[in-house]
């Protein structure tokens, strides 16, 4: 039996299946390619693109959408927004005592350096750069001062930090926004002497405060006593020219006793010696002169 001449029927409609298979595979493609050919910037961000033949392309890319070629080609996104970072250091200052200072610092990457900044340093380049140049500086400068200085200039000091940060932060295509002390911290030797030295102001403020206020008590005793030297020297003048100076305070007394005397609820008897109202036995003449 020869086998080479037995027919093999066809199935109906084998042909379409490659056909139908091809756009599939087109078509899949095709959205493949329009999936991965697109991507975003968002606002605050930029973009660099890797070429996996021409390596890092120079362009930066700004917010928005944009195109790329897939597989060949991906976006490295950075975040050019500023960004906090918050270092502490412990350090000697030049009186050699220890000081625990913390410092804030506002840092964003130089949008037009991202290619070079992705070169030398990669996407973590903050971890890479920032904790080095921040203690070598913070060391630098806090050698330079005594620990009273540290307190009573800080405002320098904060200044000199900057400047060093800035130039040094700048070989690197970071910018600095800000830079802020934020805490001081000294060893406890040392700030048992700032407590100590406070309280001795203190207490010789105190001190200066008794003395001044002893000495202003001096002179109004000075003073009210020359003032009662006076009046009892103008009474006695009055009572030698004129008898009846007497008389008319004794009627001045007697007025106020009445006064008082009526504004009380309660009712009262007294002697008119005791109220100095015996008017008529005063003798109202004057002395001849």
């Amino acid at each position: 039996m020869n086998l080479n001449k037995i027919k093999v029927p066809k199935m109906p409609g084998g042909g379409a299946l490659p056909a139908l298979l091809k756009i599939g595979v087109i078509g899949g493609l095709g959205l493949y390619g329009v999936a991965n050919s697109l991507y975003n910037v968002e606002g605050g961000h930029r973009a660099i693109v890797f070429n996996r033949i021409l390596g890092i392309k120079d362009k930066v890319y700004s917010e928005g959408t944009h195109l790329m070629v897939p597989w060949f080609e991906r976006p490295i996104i950075y975040d050019v927004r500023a960004r906090p970072h918050l270092v502490e250091s412990t350090s000697g200052s030049r009186d050699l005592q220890m000081v625990r200072i913390g410092l804030r610092v506002l840092t964003r990457p130089k949008a037009n350096q991202l290619t070079e900044i992705y070169r030398t340093l990669g996407e973590n380049y903050n971890e890479r750069v920032l904790p080095s140049i921040i203690h070598e500086t913070l060391k630098a400068v806090v050698a330079q001062y005594n620990a009273s200085q540290l307190i009573t200039q800080r405002e320098n000091v904060s200044k000199e930090i900057r400047k060093i940060l800035t130039e040094r932060a700048a070989h690197f295509n970071i910018e600095l926004d800000d830079v802020s002390i934020t805490s001081l911290t000294f060893g406890k030797e040392f700030t048992a002497a700032i407590e100590a030295k406070q309280v001795a102001a203190q207490e010789a403020e105190r001190a200066k405060f008794i003395v001044e206020k002893a000495e202003q008590d001096k002179r109004s005793a000075v003073i009210r006593a020359q003032g009662e030297a006076k009046s009892a020297q103008l009474i006695g003048q009055a009572i030698a020219n004129n008898p009846a100076f007497i008389t008319l305070r004794k009627i001045e007394a007697s007025r106020e006793i009445a006064q008082t005397i009526s504004n009380s609820a309660n009712k009262v008897f007294l002697n008119s010696k005791d109220l100095l109202l015996n008017l008529q036995e005063m003798n109202l003449e004057t002395r001849p002169k």
